[in-house]
């Protein structure tokens, strides 16, 4: 009888949670119209359709997975069905707050709930977020409320409702909505379908279905073509851009002074010393040397930021559009003749997308119509002979892109310095330590730079150059060699100061030698120039995320980098890192992991602000 009583007990509590589940399907279905709201509304049938779809179905799965995990278990364990419906309600009551502060953590900043935002909102920081975060609160007492009296009601008519037989059909068209949602998403990620795959993550703990791995085996899929096509997709669909924000106003037609930028692919600021490159420390003891400056990246992106003063995750945008940087455009209207030169051809897609997209490229036009392999001594003789036919009285710009450094692993046609290095006899003596051999030929790449650099330094001295030409020598990004015990190498791999920090040596006319240990980005250079070299009378921040380098009373609490993945953020002492997801992680100067260590909401908003600062807003190119 006992047993009976149990048993009976137990069942209307299921067949109650059932309904209660319902419920909260619904309430959750609601509250999930601002994640719609709040998100690109997808202008195709089939994207609308995915979207009615996986709201449905993602919303009753959600909610039904809490109930199979949390409430069914517990109509076994607590027998009063007094206390297991307050239980219930408890349970659906933080439920249904936590989806309303995610709704509210997605519309201010485009995150759902995760570690980082967690800690932001727990931060204690004084803060406009954190005031109406917490106003949020207000509202859980009536969400208590109305889960209580549903609650009540659907407990008195249980029977009524368990008669009308509609529990079925009513799981089986939410489980046809996820299903459906689901084979429509597996379709539109193969074929890249954007209006579908937009909507990825517009939902909490939201994670489609893939089938690539499976498609690819039975022969559905071409992985390379794939991967071609992704990637030009992220340029056909990115936002478009207010570059620059205002139009750019002069005070005059600026000093005329010639500009040089040398930059040296993959060098990496410790490179520059008087063993390895001797010239270039020479050089740099003797004008202004930025010593604690970033790049925007840790890869090729990194020249992007340079020659535009942006920061990385603009590029596809910027692509899309063919905006050519700023600081070219005002060269070629003040009639600076253009030299460009390059030990790789500018092969980078940037290049000829957007930043030279209304130049001719010099280079180009010297390699015999590409029957010549460029190389950074054919680059370098180019520019020399272009440079000896320059005229005194009309300003030039040239940009010398040196590349051996990116190409230590090739074989070199270059004198070793440093051994053992690659190639040598010892590269498989099991006594010679891999990283040894990789850096001294990097070294010796290095070297080999310092050589072509202190050609073109005594060049411009042979023709009377230096009195009225800014020499700017930097880099793209650094190269590391496992120096933080990661089991990191070269580039890409992680944003340590050996990938991220470079070289920022300056030759000013007028400008007395010094040494500058404040941090510096190569963000700065474009706002440097256009202030110092055109007399712009626009606030950098119209055109720029950087600041001049002879800001010195500027004092910068922070240093922006990364690229389309990640956020990055430098400061004294750490690196913070803030994946696409909202994931983050605090490492120390030496790039190691902080675990208790977090970045500071107000810090982060300012970060994310100026990610988004140059997008027209609430535009984006649709796919038709």
């Amino acid at each position: 009888m006992v047993a009976s009583t149990y048993k009976d007990k137990v069942s209307q509590l299921i067949s109650w949670g059932h309904w209660f589940s319902f419920f909260n399907i619904i309430a959750a279905m609601l509250l999930g119209t601002r994640y719609i709201i709040y998100s690109e509304w997808p202008t195709t049938t089939i994207g609308q359709l995915y979207l009615g779809l996986s709201w449905i179905g993602h919303f009753g799965f959600l909610v039904f997975g809490i109930y199979i995990l949390i409430l069914f278990p517990a109509s076994f364990l607590i027998p009063s069905q007094r206390l297991m419906r307050v239980f219930a309600v408890l349970v659906s009551t933080v439920g249904l707050t936590t989806l309303l502060l995610d709704t509210y953590a997605y519309q201010s900043v485009d995150l759902h709930l995760s570690p980082l935002v967690w800690d932001l909102l727990l931060s204690g920081e004084k803060t406009e977020l954190n005031t109406r975060w917490q106003y949020l609160f207000i509202v859980v007492p009536v969400i208590f409320l109305i889960e209580m009296i549903f609650s009540e009601w659907i407990w008195r008519k249980l029977r009524k409702l368990t008669r009308k037989n509609v529990g079925g059909p009513i799981a089986i068209v939410f489980g046809l909505c996820f299903l459906s949602s689901h084979i429509i998403y597996i379709w539109a990620d193969a074929n890249l379908y954007r209006p579908v795959t937009m909507q990825r993550s517009n939902f909490p703990l939201s994670y489609p279905m893939t089938a690539k791995t499976f498609m690819e085996k039975h022969g559905l899929l071409d992985r390379q073509e794939y991967a071609k096509r992704q990637a030009q997709q992220g340029i056909n669909n990115s936002e478009m851009m207010r570059y620059p924000i205002d139009k750019i106003r002069f005070i005059d037609q600026g000093t005329k002074q010639n500009l040089l930028i040398i930059m040296v692919d993959s060098l990496r600021s410790d490179m520059v010393n008087s063993d390895t490159m001797p010239n270039l420390t020479a050089f740099a003891a003797d004008n202004i040397n930025y010593t604690n400056n970033y790049s925007t990246s840790n890869n090729d992106s990194g020249v992007f930021g340079l020659l535009y003063g942006l920061p990385s995750g603009y590029a596809n945008s910027i692509r899309a559009e063919g905006k050519s940087p700023l600081l070219l455009d005002t060269l070629q209207n003040r009639g600076y003749h253009f030299g460009l030169f390059s030990g790789e051809g500018f092969e980078q897609p940037i290049y000829r997308d957007a930043i030279f997209s209304k130049t001719q490229l010099a280079t180009i036009d010297n390699l015999d119509n590409g029957k010549r392999t460029p190389s950074d001594r054919l680059a370098f003789n180019d520019w020399h002979r272009w440079i000896e036919k320059q005229k005194v009285d009309k300003p030039w710009f040239s940009l010398l892109e040196l590349t051996s450094v990116n190409q230590y692993e090739e074989s070199s046609d270059y004198p070793t310095k440093f051994t053992p290095s690659l190639g040598s006899n010892l590269l498989h003596d099991n006594k010679v330590d891999s990283s040894i051999l990789l850096k001294n030929s990097y070294r010796n790449a290095a070297y080999h730079i310092d050589g072509i650099l202190a050609k073109v330094f005594a060049q411009l001295k042979a023709q009377h150059m230096m009195d009225n030409t800014i020499i700017i020598v930097t880099s793209n990004h650094g190269t590391e060699f496992n120096e933080t015990g990661n089991n990191t190498w070269g580039s890409d791999s992680n944003y340590s100061q050996y990938q991220i920090k470079v070289p920022m040596i300056i030759h000013w006319p007028q400008h007395v030698a010094q040494v500058v240990t404040r941090p510096t980005s190569n963000l700065d250079v474009v706002p440097t120039l256009m202030e110092s070299l055109f007399n712009v009378a626009s606030n950098p921040s119209n055109y720029s995320s950087g600041i001049s380098l002879f800001d010195n009373d500027n004092d910068r609490r922070w240093i922006l980098a990364g690229n389309n993945n990640d956020i990055v953020v430098i400061q004294k002492g750490t690196t913070t890192v803030v994946d696409k997801y909202g994931n983050y992680r605090v490492y120390n100067d030496h790039y190691q992991l902080m675990a208790q260590d977090k970045p500071k909401l107000s810090t982060l908003m300012q970060v994310m602000h100026e990610l988004k600062r140059f997008y027209v807003p609430n535009s984006i190119n649709d796919e038709n």
